[in-house]
């Protein structure tokens, strides 16, 4: 995949996208990661980008001119290497919520570019390059930057190939509508906290079954909400039924 990200402060990506599964992606060519620096593309003799509103208002807004600029000259350059435009992320608080869900979908595509906005807000026009907005929650961070790598970082480790163990993303959180089971390593015993002896059973069958199991038990906890959207089979009725009278019975 390449990823091209169109910030004012490259820098920051150095370190995070340099780093763990990410760099060893990029360092393989699983992944091709471009920053550019949109203010290199400002026309005016200060290389400024960012004006006060229209109307009044606080803040300064992102001008139009350098960021789409920057985006044009990035897709000239990737339509003369053979790479299709593909999607333009907008980090916006207002964009639809990022789930692991648009991580999966997103990870299929060939070519993402990801705008990094900063200061108050800015020009609505910039949406022109735009395909998709997306947002991280319901809260506003300084710029685009950290949402863009966490975004990142969801969307890469899905591509194959990324990840040392392929079966690692399938059986991430939210990847199969319900909240990963518990694990557990050596030693079996850790001052005095013992790893489930099922676990230690060797039997692969009843291994399976007890993780589906605590998997939803631990939805059911933590996030009672995701059951409501999970279409759940006659079994995992069975287990999720069983799970609630042991919990109203330890409650008793």
């Amino acid at each position: 995949m390449k990823i091209d990200v169109l910030s004012l402060f490259p820098d920051m990506f150095k370190g995070p996208m340099g780093e763990s599964m990410i760099g060893k992606a990029i360092e393989r060519g699983i992944l091709n990661l471009k920053i550019t620096n949109f203010r290199d593309y400002s026309k005016n003799k200060h290389h400024d980008v960012d004006m006060p509103p229209y109307g009044g208002g606080a803040g300064m807004l992102l001008q139009p001119q350098p960021l789409i600029d920057a985006y044009q000259a990035v897709q000239k350059q990737n339509q003369a290497s053979g790479i299709p435009k593909g999607k333009v992320l907008l980090m916006d608080p207002a964009g639809k919520r990022f789930t692991q869900h648009e991580a999966e979908k997103l990870s299929h595509e060939k070519h993402l570019t990801f705008v990094c906005g900063h200061y108050e807000g800015y020009d609505e026009r910039i949406k022109s390059i735009v395909t998709d907005e997306y947002s991280l929650g319901d809260f506003v961070v300084t710029g685009g930057e950290l949402p863009a790598m966490i975004m990142i970082d969801a969307i890469s480790r899905l591509i194959p190939g990324v990840l040392g163990d392929k079966q690692s993303a399938p059986t991430d959180s939210f990847s199969m509508g319900l909240l990963e089971f518990p694990e557990y390593t050596r030693p079996a015993d850790f001052r005095g906290m013992k790893v489930p002896s099922i676990l230690l059973s060797g039997d692969h069958q009843k291994i399976r079954l007890w993780r589906e199991k605590q998997a939803l038990k631990k939805t059911l906890l933590k996030r009672p909400d995701l059951l409501k959207k999970k279409h759940l089979s006659l079994k995992q009725k069975h287990m999720l039924s069983d799970i609630k009278i042991d919990l109203r019975d330890h409650q008793d």
